[in-house]
Order: C-alpha cells, then sequence, then structure tokens
C-alpha cells in the first residue's frame, strides 16, 4: 500500500487535479455523444478512446518537463513547422480540393495542427527574450513570425485554422501590452480590406459568408449543415429528446454529427438544461486556467498560458456558433467532444503545458 501510494504521488505530482477533473468529465459527456452520433458504433467509440489515452499521456509527459525546457522547444518547434508547411505545399497530398496533408511515410500528418502551439510558444519566447528593451518594432518582428504560417496555411486553402492561429498570436500580441490605440487602428485598417479580402477568397469560401446571412439561398448544399444543425438545436428544447432518440441525428439529417456538428446531437438529445450544464462545465476549466494564468511567474509563462486559456476559449464560442446559425461554416471541431485525434492531442498538450506552468512556477531564463 505504502509503494502503491509513492507511485501514484509520483505520477500526479505534476498534474493539476481541478483541470484534469473537468477535462475528464468533457471527456466522459463526449463519449456518451460520440456513441448516439455514430448510431452505436463501438469500434468509433473505442479509436477516440484510444486517443483520449494518447493525449493523456502527452499531457502527463509535458506536465512533467520543467518549464526552461520548454523554452528551448519554442524555436525548434516554430522553424519545424514552417518547414513541415513549406513541405505541404510543394508535396503535399490533396483532399477534396486542398493541400493539408503530408506522407511522411508511416503515416500523413497536418502540421497546420502543430502550429497552433508553435505560434504562441515562439511569440511568448520572442517577447519574453526583449522584455527589458521591448518597443513597437519588437511587436512588428512579433507579428511577421505570426504572419508567415498564417500565410502559408491560407494557401492550402485553409481559413478556419488559419484564423484560430492568427487569433492565438494576436492573444500573444495583446497579453504582451500592446496598445489600444494600435489594436483599433488594426480593427480600422482590417474592416476596411474586407473588400480586397473578398477578392483573394475561394469561391466555397464566398459561398460560406453569403450562406450565413441566408442559409436557405442553398438549402440543398451549403446551407444545409447550417439548416439542419438550428432544427436539431431547436428540437432539443428545454430537457432534450433523451440520449440516442434524436430524429436529426437518428435518420442522418444531421451532416458531420460526430466531428463538427456534435453540438447539434448534444443539443438535440439534452437541450437547453444540457447545454447550460455543459457551458458551465467549460466555464470551470476556462476558470481554472484563468487562476494559472494570474498566478505565472514570468513573462513568458504568462503569455504562453493567456493565449492557450483564450485559445481554447475561442473554439468553444466559434464552434457553438457555428452550429447555431451565427457564424460561418469552418469546420472547427468542439474541443474535447469532437471525434478526431489531432485536436484531443493538441489541446491536451496545451493543458499539460498549462499544468507544467503550475506545478514549476520558477522559470530560470537560459
Amino acid at each position: 500500500m505504502i509503494k502503491f501510494s509513492k507511485l501514484w504521488h509520483y505520477l500526479t505530482r505534476y498534474i493539476d487535479g481541478f483541470l484534469l477533473g473537468g477535462v475528464l468529465l468533457l471527456m466522459l459527456v463526449g463519449l456518451t455523444v460520440l456513441y448516439s452520433a455514430t448510431g452505436a458504433n463501438i469500434n468509433r467509440v473505442s479509436n477516440q478512446a484510444v486517443n483520449m489515452l494518447v493525449a493523456f499521456a502527452i499531457m502527463w509527459l509535458v506536465a512533467n518537463i520543467p518549464l526552461q525546457h520548454i523554452r528551448r522547444l519554442a524555436l525548434p518547434m516554430y522553424l519545424l513547422g514552417i518547414v513541415l508547411l513549406v513541405g505541404v505545399a510543394l508535396f503535399g497530398e490533396i483532399h477534396n480540393g486542398a493541400r493539408r496533408w503530408l506522407n511522411i511515410g508511416i503515416t500523413s500528418i497536418q502540421p497546420s495542427e502543430l502550429m497552433k502551439l508553435a505560434v504562441p510558444l515562439i511569440m511568448a519566447w520572442y517577447f519574453d527574450k526583449y522584455e527589458i528593451t521591448l518597443r513597437l518594432r519588437d511587436y512588428v518582428g512579433a507579428t511577421l513570425l505570426l504572419l508567415l504560417p498564417v500565410i502559408l496555411i491560407l494557401r492550402q486553402p485553409d481559413l478556419g485554422t488559419a484564423l484560430l492561429i492568427a487569433s492565438s498570436g494576436f492573444y500573444v500580441l495583446y497579453l504582451a501590452g500592446l496598445s489600444w490605440r494600435i489594436i483599433a487602428g488594426l480593427c480600422v485598417a482590417g474592416l476596411g480590406s474586407i473588400p480586397l479580402l473578398w477578392t483573394f477568397m475561394h469561391d466555397y469560401q464566398r459561398q460560406r459568408v453569403m450562406t450565413l446571412f441566408d442559409p436557405t439561398q442553398d438549402a440543398l448544399g451549403t446551407g444545409y449543415h447550417t439548416i439542419q444543425s438550428t432544427i436539431a438545436i431547436g428540437s432539443g428544447g428545454i430537457v432534450g429528446k433523451g440520449w440516442q432518440k434524436g430524429t436529426q441525428t437518428q435518420l442522418d439529417f444531421l451532416p458531420e454529427q460526430s466531428t463538427d456538428f456534435i453540438f447539434a446531437v448534444f443539443s438535440e438529445e439534452f437541450g437547453l438544461i444540457g447545454n447550460m450544464l455543459l457551458l458551465m462545465l467549460y466555464l470551470v476549466i476556462i476558470a481554472r486556467c484563468i487562476v494559472i494564468t494570474a498566478n505565472a511567474s514570468t513573462q513568458f509563462t504568462r503569455l504562453i498560458a493567456g493565449s492557450i486559456t483564450l485559445t481554447f476559449f475561442t473554439y468553444i464560442f466559434v464552434n457553438m456558433g457555428m452550429v447555431s446559425g451565427i457564424l460561418p461554416v469552418v469546420g472547427v471541431p468542439l474541443p474535447l467532444i469532437s471525434y478526431g485525434g489531432t485536436s484531443i492531442v493538441t489541446m491536451l498538450l496545451g493543458f499539460g503545458i498549462l499544468m507544467s506552468i503550475h506545478k514549476h512556477p520558477k522559470l530560470v531564463k537560459t
């Protein structure tokens, strides 16, 4: 018994129990909804369970890595990501008209997923390096570090991932003290450049934006996802139709019901009350992440923790907004709920960094 307690202490000494508990509850919800969304497909659910175990192992490993080593990984990870993105542009596999995957022999990888963490890491490292003499030119340099991968990902094309990575980088700029005047100016410039950006967008991207305002104009095409998901959410009512009793799901009217639109499955089966409980669970996790960010002891840890927290919130907001019909369909999974290994591994890797920040409060600059 004593040996077991020592082993348990060793395995959990760098794990934040509060954050881990919230993540476990979300994943349990995810497996439950996935079972219904896939028509009781045990193989799909077991595959997702394996993905979760792999993600947990990576989270545990990262949580046990001292912060100075994580800081050292920032530049190599960023450079590796850029090389892989260039490799995608030159040799990537084309699926559904997009070149996003790179075959490395034993498997195919999506390098843009790596950049979701590599970009905020390199920008936090950059600002930490120039913390004492921080000037406007340093913000420009950090912005260039952000724009390079965003442009490469936009060319694939993958607008949704590019926007998420851009937002994670913007959070670092904001937390590093970027002036509100500059932020306001960038917002005005962004709004003014919309007509120009519109000309560079692909036809399917323009159609998604137009569908946002009137899904019925192409009810059997680009508007189909939005129409069916809003029907599913509305039909759930206050208490929902019950687990495995959602008609939109079980009759296969709802598209992508195990991945991007799994929130519509949950809403139809568990209703408004279920949605409120799910949102409360997400808020508990975000609150814990904010506490870790507030207690971060250095510029580097504060910036990376804040960016991971805000990016997690952005994923939730964009997915729920997309499924509810208030945002365009951009293919963003619901964190820790949607089926898929890459997104779960990336998310838990981020939580592992947060745990390392909390459990290794002192960071020695190297």
